[in-house]
């Protein structure tokens, strides 16, 4: 059975039910509490006393600065959604560490971002080093893999396809929320991860809603396509992408290829005219509610819940 952490200003927590158990523990880092696992069992123990959980407030439970990095287009609802058809290459990119928030943290628009976008993702906490050439098994999982957070890659669209820039446009501070809880996995609980479901409203209008049964490619082969060229260390973050359902779909085929004959700033223009009639974009004041759990609670991320907030 997976055990949720809280972090909060004054330290670490195991969360049971509605109460918290302080973790008596001098790790200041994630990966110093992925060390200290003992003092995390010993906080679990059934019965300790606690405090309710709706008297802390959380933090992210991955601490900064740590490598950030995520899957590109690793659903198959969310290439549907993309307009991609046939195999789907494997790809990453790379976010700052300082775009890491807390789970109930606003979620900031810079004043240039019109058209701005949410990214439920399922996010791998390392909970050991991962060298370059490393070849990981679904066996191998519970090696490497510490835990899992709830996480959104918050996206400006405008500043990603004008740019072709992933780093810029899913980077700016607040644009990862991360958390409430760190589920750190027993390695039976494994075996129950295709279970987990994905679950992104705005407003309470439920947008993202799948599996990890959709996934393209899973943590396993995740890993091992990632070390062919990048070294993890324990504490880092893998986001494993995003189901279908982002404000951002690619355009009807007749409208592609109307739009491949124009000169490339007047494609973009016509573009994103059409895009400011799409309604589920992130406005100012727009609450967005995430969950992660399988059915039967084993695994159970909590609830992360950002409003978005135009910058001052």
């Amino acid at each position: 059975m997976s055990t949720n952490v809280l972090r909060t200003a004054d330290g670490w927590w195991v969360v049971r039910d509605a109460r918290a158990v302080r973790i008596d523990t001098k790790a200041e880092t994630t990966a110093e509490l992925l060390a200290d696992r003992d003092s995390v069992r010993e906080a679990a123990v059934p019965g300790a006393a606690g405090t309710p959980v709706a008297d802390l407030v959380a933090l992210s439970p991955v601490t900064t600065p740590c490598r950030v990095v995520a899957q590109m287009v690793n659903y198959r609802s969310h290439a549907r959604d993309s307009g991609f058809t046939g195999d789907i290459p494997p790809a990453f990119f790379r976010k700052a560490s300082g775009s890491v928030s807390g789970p109930h943290d606003n979620i900031v628009r810079p004043p240039h971002v019109k058209f701005l976008d949410y990214e439920i993702e399922l996010g791998l906490i390392m909970g050991a080093s991962l060298p370059v050439g490393t070849v990981v098994e679904e066996r191998d999982l519970p090696v490497y893999v510490a835990g899992l957070v709830i996480t959104n890659d918050v996206s400006a669209r405008d500043v990603q396809l004008t740019k072709t820039q992933f780093y810029e446009s899913k980077s700016y501070p607040t644009f990862t929320p991360t958390g409430p809880y760190l589920a750190l996995l027993e390695p039976e609980d494994f075996a129950h991860l295709l279970d987990l479901r994905l679950k992104l409203s705005v407003d309470g209008d439920l947008r993202q809603d799948r599996t990890l049964a959709d996934m393209i490619v899973r943590p396993a082969q995740a890993l091992t396509l990632l070390a062919r060229f990048q070294t993890l260390d324990p504490g880092d973050l893998l986001l494993t992408g995003t189901p279908g359902g982002t404000a951002l779909k690619a355009p009807h085929k007749a409208v592609e290829k109307i739009g491949a004959l124009l000169p490339p700033a007047l494609r973009w223009k016509a573009f994103f005219k059409s895009q400011a009639r799409n309604p589920h974009y992130l406005n100012q004041g727009d609450l967005i509610t995430a969950t992660i759990a399988t059915p039967d609670g084993r695994i159970d991320l909590g609830e992360q819940r950002t409003a978005v907030a135009d910058a001052t």
